[in-house]
């Protein structure tokens, strides 16, 4: 389905609704968004704001991030008694 979409073209209609179900069945399998993207010739935007529109829950970024890092705080060694 999404191979034969013409790349730039607007897609309506029972068209989007078809794309839409088979971008969130592929995503809800463990697809990420950017590898949807490329195979379908579609910006990142574009596929994230599908999958948002048939309600598909979206996966974190996964990965360290910052604010798991200051939950975390470094221990400090104890000072030697003099």
């Amino acid at each position: 389905m999404a191979d034969t979409l013409k790349k730039g073209s607007r897609v309506t209609g029972g068209e989007r609704d078809r794309l839409a179900a088979d971008l969130r069945r592929r995503y809800d399998s463990g697809a990420s968004i950017r590898t949807l993207a490329d195979s379908t010739g579609r910006s990142y935007g574009f596929v994230h704001r599908i999958l948002t529109e048939s309600g598909a829950t979206l996966r974190g970024r996964g990965g360290a991030t910052r604010g798991k890092a200051r939950q975390h705080p470094v221990q400090q060694q104890p000072q030697p008694q003099p």
